[in-house]
């Protein structure tokens, strides 16, 4: 496979010490200013967010991803007030104090100047931006890639050391504007944008992408690659096969629905149904 932008160190290795790994996704509470929050405490939304870190850790995973998926519905990047990228990094750096494990980032929708600011003041480890190139119509309206002024950002904080996970195809909208360009093209522009990692996903939360779409990912690039939705304990071990990693929430929620919170019984069950694969050598 031609290389598309200079070779990295492998970023799932870097950070997990492992090379295939499971993410959990603390999906926060509804923050002040939302539409969803009812005049909750910050303490408590911070401590259900460790609840749910220590129900994911407890279990198994291997790291997290902080992400404010309470706020629906989700606002465009310039349109995120501050009080967002505080609350995230004061819960952050809660988790971080606490348990020590990787940590991600993740501000919805689209935000990665605020998710790389909060990552350095939280001490994360890496930011998810789902759409890194190009453009496409999501459900917040026409959102274009964040690569451009992410990095030069990136670059002016001396944050380097704070990879970005992007996604491919992201989920949750339309790729209309950029239907004459395949998957594995999208792909190749994710890679040439410099991100540290791929994300591929179904066409909302809790749906999976299908295995022919992870292969065809799997040839454009040599970035790790990860699969952020729709995994099971039923499928984990298929999707692991073919990549480096998942990340997963729904299916581990009481009921397996997302706004529930982390069952521990459900996250041993998968980290069991995932160790054939994850022990690999």
């Amino acid at each position: 496979m031609a290389l598309i932008s200079a070779e990295k160190d492998n970023a799932i290795q870097a950070i997990f010490n492992r090379t295939k790994s499971v993410i959990g996704v603390i999906h926060c509470d509804a923050f002040p200013g939302a539409p969803k929050y009812k005049d909750r405490p910050i303490k408590e939304i911070i401590e259900n967010a460790i609840r749910d870190a220590d129900n994911y850790l407890s279990g198994g995973v291997h790291g997290l991803i902080i992400e404010n998926h309470g706020d629906i519905p989700f606002a465009k990047p310039e349109d995120i007030g501050p009080e967002t990228s505080a609350i995230m990094a004061v819960i952050t750096d809660n988790i971080r104090a606490r348990f020590g494990a990787p940590l991600g980032i993740n501000i919805l929708a689209n935000a990665a100047i605020p998710a790389l600011a909060t990552a350095l003041a939280s001490g994360a480890d890496f930011v998810r931006v789902n759409q890194w190139a190009n453009a496409y119509i999501a459900n917040e309206g026409f959102i274009e890639g964040a690569a451009a002024k992410a990095l030069r950002y990136r670059n002016q904080l001396r944050a380097n050391h704070i990879r970005v996970f992007a996604d491919s195809h992201v989920k949750h909208g339309s790729h209309a504007i950029v239907a004459d360009r395949s998957i594995k093209e999208l792909t190749r522009d994710v890679d040439f944008f410099e991100a540290d990692a791929v994300i591929a996903t179904g066409q909302r939360t809790g749906d999976s992408a299908t295995l022919e779409e992870i292969d065809e990912i799997r040839s454009a690039t040599t970035l790790p690659l990860l699969v952020g939705s729709g995994v099971t304990p039923d499928n984990v071990c298929a999707i692991l096969g073919r990549t480096q990693g998942v990340i997963v929430a729904s299916t581990l929620k009481r009921d397996g629905v997302w706004w529930n919170e982390v069952e521990l019984a459900r996250v041993k069950h998968f980290i069991a149904a995932a160790r054939p694969v994850l022990e690999e050598k």
